[in-house]
C-alpha cells in the first residue's frame, strides 16, 4: 500500500543526504510532526506520512485502538499491515532519491512511536536515530527483533515520556529503556512534566538529539 505524505527537499540532494521519516499519533495527520521541520537541518529531506485508517472522528491512525481493553490495545494485523506499508514506503523514496550512503532517521509520536519501535529494531541496518515520543514499545509486534548487538549499535534512540500521560501510562513508556539496554542500544530516556504530549523542554531535547 503506498502511503500518502508531504515532503521537504532541500536545495541540493546527494547520495549522502539525510531523510528523517515521521509517524503521526492516533487521530492526527501527516501536518502534525511536520511542524518541526522549522528547526530541523535544512540540508535534511523531511518526510511525513499519514496514516493509511480513517478514524471515527476525524484525522488517521495506523490502526484500531481498543480503549476499553487494555489486553486488546493493539489491533495487531492492522498495525503489521501498516509496518509493511511504512517499510515499504521508505524503501521506495530512499530509493526515488537516490540516497546510498546517507543516514535515514525515524521519528514517531504515540501510535506513530510504537511502529518506530518496531522498525527500527527488525530493521536496524536501515536506521541511525530514533525519536519515540509518549510512547512505548509494544511487545507483540516486536517478536522477531533483532537480536546481536553489532548490528543494533548504529542505532541511537531518544525517548521521552510525559509524567502526567493518561492516554499512555508512563510505566509503558519506561518499560522503553529496560528493553534497549537488554539489548545494548545507545538511548536517551528523558520523563517531562507534562501529559500526552510534547511540551518545550522536550522539543528542544529532541532538536538538540538531532543536531548531534
Amino acid at each position: 500500500m503506498n502511503l500518502d505524505y508531504i515532503v521537504r527537499e532541500p536545495e541540493n540532494i546527494t547520495s549522502d543526504t539525510t531523510i528523517l521519516f515521521m509517524l503521526h499519533g492516533y487521530g492526527s495527520n501527516e501536518q502534525d510532526l511536520f511542524s518541526f521541520r522549522e528547526t530541523l537541518p535544512k540540508d535534511w529531506i523531511i518526510v511525513s506520512f499519514r496514516a493509511p485508517r480513517a478514524t471515527q472522528f476525524e484525522g488517521f491512525s495506523w490502526y484500531d485502538i481498543d480503549f476499553n481493553n487494555p489486553e486488546n490495545f493493539v489491533d495487531v494485523p492492522q498495525a503489521t499491515e501498516s509496518l509493511n506499508s511504512v517499510l515499504e514506503s521508505i524503501l521506495k523514496i530512499v530509493n526515488h532519491y537516490g540516497i546510498t550512503e546517507g543516514k535515514t532517521h525515524l521519528c514517531g509520536f504515540s501510535q506513530g512511536g510504537i511502529l518506530c519501535y518496531a522498525l527500527a529494531l527488525k530493521y536496524p541496518e536501515m536506521f541511525n536515530y530514533v525519536a519515540c515520543l509518549s510512547s512505548y514499545p509494544e511487545e507483540k509486534l516486536l517478536k522477531d527483533i533483532v537480536k546481536d548487538k553489532k548490528k543494533l549499535e548504529k542505532l541511537r534512540f531518544f525517548i521521552s515520556h510525559g509524567t502526567d500521560d493518561a492516554v499512555i501510562p508512563l510505566d509503558w513508556g519506561r518499560k522503553a529503556a529496560d528493553l534497549l539496554y537488554d539489548l545494548g542500544c545507545y538511548f536517551t530516556f528523558r520523563e517531562y512534566m507534562n501529559g500526552h504530549g510534547v511540551n518545550q523542554k522536550n522539543y528542544m531535547d529532541l532538536m538538540d538529539f538531532f543536531a548531534k
